[in-house]
C-alpha cells in the first residue's frame, strides 16, 4: 500500500525500526535539532546490520539551511561517503538567504550523490511558495522524494497542502508526508493523501 521510512538516531532504534516492520529508515543525529549527519562510524555499522533500505540526512549543523561554500564542501564530503557504502538515499535542503530553495546547490549535491537517490526534506517547508518549490524539484533532475509536512508543523496540520503537492507531483516524484506522523494515525492520514510514502520517529511504534 505505502513504505514505512522510520526516523531513526542510532543502531538500537535502527534495528528496532525493521523489527517493527519499516521499509526503510533515515538514519541522522541530533534530532533535538532537526537532523544532523551522523557519525561516519554509525552510518556503516547500521548498513552492517540492516537488510532494509538506508537514507542519511545530510546536514552539517543545526539552524538555519543557508550554507557557506565551506559547508556545502563539507556535505559534498558526507555524500561520497554514502555512496562509497551504496546506500539507497541523502536527504538534504538547502535554502538561499530569502528562503527559496537554492537549487543551484542542490543540483550539485544531487549530482554529487548519482546514482543514490536524492530526498529534499523539510527545509521546503520553509519556503515562501511551497508549491512552486515543489514544482521546481519535479523538474530537476536526480530528485526523487520531497520529505515535507506541508509548510506547517504537522502532517495534519498540513493536510490540504499535502494533498495538492501528492496530486501536483503524481507519478513524477515522491511526496513523503511527515510530521508527527504515528502508526496511530497513519492509515486515517493515508485515506485522505494516498501518498506513497510516510515518515516519523512513531511510524512503527516506539523504537526506545
Amino acid at each position: 500500500m505505502y513504505t514505512k521510512e522510520a526516523c531513526v538516531e542510532n543502531l538500537n532504534e535502527a534495528i528496532k525500526a525493521e523489527q517493527l516492520g519499516a521499509d526503510r529508515i533515515e538514519l541522522c543525529a541530533n534530532l533535538n535539532v532537526g537532523g544532523t549527519t551522523p557519525a561516519f562510524e554509525l552510518i556503516q555499522e547500521v548498513k552492517t546490520k540492516l537488510s532494509i533500505p538506508i537514507r542519511v540526512m545530510i546536514r552539517p549543523r543545526g539552524g538555519d539551511f543557508i550554507y557557506s561554500k565551506p559547508e556545502i564542501e563539507c556535505m559534498l564530503t558526507q555524500i561520497e561517503y554514502c555512496k562509497k557504502l551504496k546506500l539507497e538515499a541523502v536527504v538534504f535542503g538547502i535554502l538561499n538567504s530569502d528562503k527559496t530553495l537554492d537549487i543551484t546547490s542542490i543540483k550539485k549535491l544531487a549530482q554529487k550523490a548519482y546514482p543514490l537517490k536524492v530526498v529534499i526534506h523539510k527545509a521546503i517547508d520553509e519556503t515562501p511558495n511551497i508549491i512552486q518549490a515543489c514544482k521546481d524539484l519535479i523538474s530537476t533532475e536526480q530528485i526523487t522524494t520531497i520529505l515535507t509536512s506541508g509548510g506547517k508543523e504537522t502532517a495534519e496540520e498540513g493536510l490540504a497542502i499535502l494533498k495538492s503537492l501528492v496530486d501536483i507531483a503524481g507519478d513524477k516524484i515522491e511526496i513523503m508526508p511527515a510530521g508527527k506522523i504515528t502508526k496511530n494515525n497513519l492509515d486515517k492520514l493515508h485515506d485522505f493523501l494516498y501518498a506513497r510514502a510516510y515518515h516519523g520517529k512513531l511510524i512503527v511504534g516506539k523504537l526506545f
